[in-house]
C-alpha cells in the first residue's frame, strides 16, 4: 500500500513530462506547417508585382497555381516510399530544404519558365510533407487522442494568415517581392535548425523498415504488427467515402484561399484593405470549431466511445449544417451578413479535416500511417485542381460578381451535403479497422 502511494506521484510526474514533450514535439511540427502555408500562399501575395514585372496575364498566373496543385497531388503519393526508406527526421528535413530554395532561381532570373518550374517543384516537395507532418505529430499521440493535434496542424494556416501573410505583404510592398521570397528561405533554415536540435520520433507510429532493421536488437522480435496489403486500406468503404468528402471540402478551402478577398472586394463592395483584414475571419471560426470538436471527441474516445460517433457522425453533422448554410449564401444581400454566413458555413464544414484524418490514420498498422495519409491527402488535393478555375469561370459568366461568387459557394455547399450523406451511409472506422488489421 505504502509503495503504491509513493510510486503514484512518480508515475504521474512521468506522464506529465511525456505529455509536455509530446506537445512540444507537436508544436515543432505545427511551426513547420505554418512555414509550409506561407510557401503555398506566397504566389498570391506577390502575384500582382510579379505580373507587372514579367507582363503576365491573370490566365498565366492561374495556370501556375493549377500546376502547383498538380504536382502537389502527385507528390502526396511519395509519402509512403519516403517514410519507408528515410526516417521522419531526415525526410522532412530534406523536403523542407527543397521547398526553401526552389524559388530562389526566380529571384536571380525572373521569368515565366522559372516561375512555373519553381512552383511545380514546390508542389512536388510539399505534396508528401503534409502526410509526413501528420505522421510525425501522431507519433506522439495515441489514436484516441489524435483529433486535437490534428486540429492544430490544420489550423496552422490561420496562424500563417494572421502572422506571416501581413509580414510578407509588407515586405513585398516596401522592399519588393524578391525580399519576401528570400525571407521564406531563411524561415525554412530557422525551422531546420530547430528540427535538427529538438526532434525525436514518438512511440505511437511504427518506424520505417530501415529503422526497424537497425533497431532489431532492441525489439521483442514478434510483437510488431504485420503490414497489410495496400488495397485493403485504400478500397474499404471508410477510406473511399471520406476521400470523396475531403475532396469537396478541400475544394472549398482552395476557393477561399484564391477568391475570398476578391469576393469581399468585388462582390460585396468592401475596400481592398477591409477585404484583406477580413481574410482570416472564416479560418479563425474554423480553428475554434476544430479545437472544440476535437477536444470533445478525443475525450469521448478516451472514455470508451465508438470511433464512428466521434470521427464520422460529428463531422458529417457539422458538414450538413455548414453545407446548408453555404447553399443559402445567395439569399443574403447585406454584405456583413454574407460575410458572417460564409464564415460560419466554412468553419462548420472545415471541422472534417482533423477528425477524418484521425479516423483514417487509425485504419492501418502504425508503420503504414505515412503511406496511408499520403494517398488520402493527395486524393483530397484533387479539389484544388478543379475548384479555383471553375469558380473563375462561374464568376466570368454570371450576371454580377456577387451572383457568381454566391453560386460557386452554393454549389460547393450542396456537394458537401451530398458527400456527407455518403459518408454517413458507408463509413465505419471500427468495422473497417477490424477488417483491415484483423
Amino acid at each position: 500500500m505504502t509503495t503504491e502511494q509513493v510510486a503514484d506521484p512518480i508515475a504521474d510526474q512521468t506522464r506529465s513530462v511525456d505529455r509536455r514533450r509530446a506537445w512540444s514535439m507537436t508544436g515543432l511540427v505545427v511551426f513547420l506547417y505554418v512555414v509550409n502555408f506561407a510557401d503555398k500562399a506566397i504566389l498570391g501575395i506577390i502575384a500582382q508585382p510579379l505580373a507587372r514585372e514579367l507582363g503576365l496575364s491573370s490566365t498565366q498566373i492561374g495556370m501556375v497555381g493549377s500546376l502547383f496543385f498538380l504536382t502537389f497531388t502527385i507528390g502526396g503519393f511519395l509519402a509512403g516510399p519516403l517514410n519507408k526508406y528515410l526516417s521522419l527526421r531526415w525526410a522532412l528535413l530534406i523536403l523542407t530544404a527543397i521547398w526553401s530554395v526552389v524559388l530562389l532561381p526566380l529571384v536571380v532570373a525572373a521569368s515565366l519558365v522559372t516561375l512555373i518550374v519553381g512552383r511545380m517543384l514546390l508542389g512536388l516537395a510539399e505534396g508528401p510533407s503534409s502526410a509526413l507532418m501528420h505522421t510525425a505529430a501522431y507519433s506522439w499521440h495515441p489514436p484516441a487522442k489524435r483529433g486535437l493535434p490534428g486540429a492544430f496542424l490544420m489550423g496552422s494556416g490561420t496562424v500563417g494568415k494572421l502572422l506571416l501573410a501581413p509580414v510578407l505583404t509588407y515586405l513585398t510592398v516596401s522592399y519588393g517581392w524578391r525580399t519576401a521570397v528570400i525571407t521564406l528561405t531563411f524561415l525554412g533554415i530557422a525551422w531546420s535548425v530547430c528540427w535538427l536540435i529538438g526532434w525525436k520520433e514518438g512511440p505511437y507510429v511504427g518506424k520505417s523498415s530501415k529503422s526497424q532493421a537497425g533497431d532489431s536488437a532492441n525489439d521483442d522480435g514478434g510483437n510488431a504488427e504485420p503490414s497489410v496489403p495496400w488495397r485493403k486500406i485504400f478500397l474499404n468503404r471508410t477510406f473511399l467515402s471520406c476521400s470523396a468528402l475531403t475532396i469537396v471540402v478541400y475544394a472549398l478551402t482552395t476557393v477561399v484561399l484564391t477568391w475570398l478577398p476578391s469576393y469581399f472586394e468585388k462582390g460585396l463592395g468592401y475596400s481592398a484593405l477591409q477585404a484583406g483584414s477580413m481574410f482570416a475571419l472564416p479560418s479563425l471560426i474554423a480553428l475554434v470549431l476544430m479545437i472544440i470538436s476535437t477536444v470533445v471527441t478525443d475525450r469521448w474516445l478516451a472514455a470508451g466511445g465508438r470511433s464512428r460517433t466521434a470521427r464520422i457522425l460529428v463531422p458529417c453533422i457539422s458538414v450538413l449544417i455548414g453545407g446548408s448554410i453555404l447553399a443559402a449564401l445567395p439569399l443574403f444581400d447585406v454584405p456583413i451578413v454574407a460575410v458572417i454566413v460564409l464564415s460560419l458555413g466554412y468553419g462548420a464544414v472545415s471541422m472534417v479535416f482533423p477528425l477524418l484524418n484521425a479516423a483514417i490514420s487509425d485504419l492501418c498498422p502504425p508503420q503504414q500511417t505515412a503511406g496511408t495519409m499520403g494517398v488520402f491527402l493527395a486524393t483530397m488535393a484533387i479539389g484544388g485542381l478543379i475548384a479555383p478555375y471553375a469558380t473563375g469561370v462561374i464568376v466570368d459568366h454570371a450576371a454580377t460578381p456577387v451572383a457568381g461568387y454566391g453560386l460557386a459557394f452554393q454549389g460547393i455547399g450542396v456537394l458537401a451535403v451530398i458527400a456527407a450523406v455518403g459518408v454517413l451511409i458507408f463509413a465505419d472506422p471500427d468495422r473497417d479497422r477490424k477488417a483491415i488489421r484483423g
